[in-house]
């Protein structure tokens, strides 16, 4: 018997609103500093960035990319380039992980703090990360994006300064000066919000995986995963 997924309409409303509010404060730097935010029609600087999405971020564009994207070239070209560059991203992010592994295990061998040390490790993969460039699947031949109005958080506010553990970052593309005062936007405050909606998604299906919420993936993999009941957690387990 198939089981059904439960309804996650709410939890996508209240995150098309956080969505919003992201948008509200691109427009708000945007308006304020004009000749800063350099952001164009066809840039896709912002469409080579390695960056994972929240659980709920990773359904939500995956729903979108169904309801919007019917089956045919277009999407399947965009699947094929999932797939083909969810492999180096793989290898980039086994890569980082094992970089913070290894600095708690220095950490044990020194009088360095365990939360210390995994702090400088993440403030390495972070910077790692942002010179990274694997370009974004839904990246179209004319450097438009095939799903612009759904586009994640990160992607939404790429472009004005940003403040993402304890560390500012800015397009290079702007025109931003360094050490310029400028109004910034508190990522990791958005993504407590996103996490706490990722919870909600959980605590929603009932899923027995009680660490799914905590789980992140790239576009790539967001694009190609089955959301199903068998990979919610929904319902009882197969034998």
């Amino acid at each position: 018997m198939s089981v059904s997924v439960p309804d996650l309409g709410a939890v996508f409303a209240a995150y098309e609103r956080v969505a919003a509010e992201a948008d509200a404060l691109f427009a708000r730097v945007q308006q304020l500093h004009p000749d800063c935010v350099t952001c164009t029609a066809g840039c896709g600087d912002c469409c080579h960035a390695v960056f994972d999405l929240s659980l709920v971020e990773a359904m939500y564009l995956n729903r979108r990319f169904a309801e919007v994207i019917p089956h045919g070239p277009l999407r399947s070209a965009i699947l094929q380039a999932a797939a083909e560059v969810d492999r180096p991203l793989t290898r980039l992010k086994r890569g980082y992980y094992q970089s913070v592994r290894d600095a708690g295990k220095e950490a044990a061998a020194s009088a360095e703090a365990p939360e210390q040390a995994a702090e400088r490790a993440i403030g390495h993969v972070l910077e790692e990360a942002a010179r990274a460039r694997v370009r974004c699947p839904l990246l179209l031949a004319d450097d438009t994006c095939a799903l612009y109005d759904s586009r994640p958080i990160t992607c939404r506010l790429y472009g004005v300064p940003a403040v993402i553990g304890g560390q500012t970052h800015v397009c290079g593309k702007s025109a931003f000066a360094t050490g310029g005062r400028y109004p910034t936007v508190h990522m990791d405050k958005i993504q407590d919000r996103l996490d706490a909606l990722s919870l909600e998604i959980r605590d929603t299906l009932g899923s027995r995986y009680s660490e799914l919420h905590k789980v992140y993936v790239p576009v790539s993999m967001a694009l190609l995963t089955n959301y199903d009941a068998a990979y919610l957690g929904v319902g009882p387990a197969r034998e």
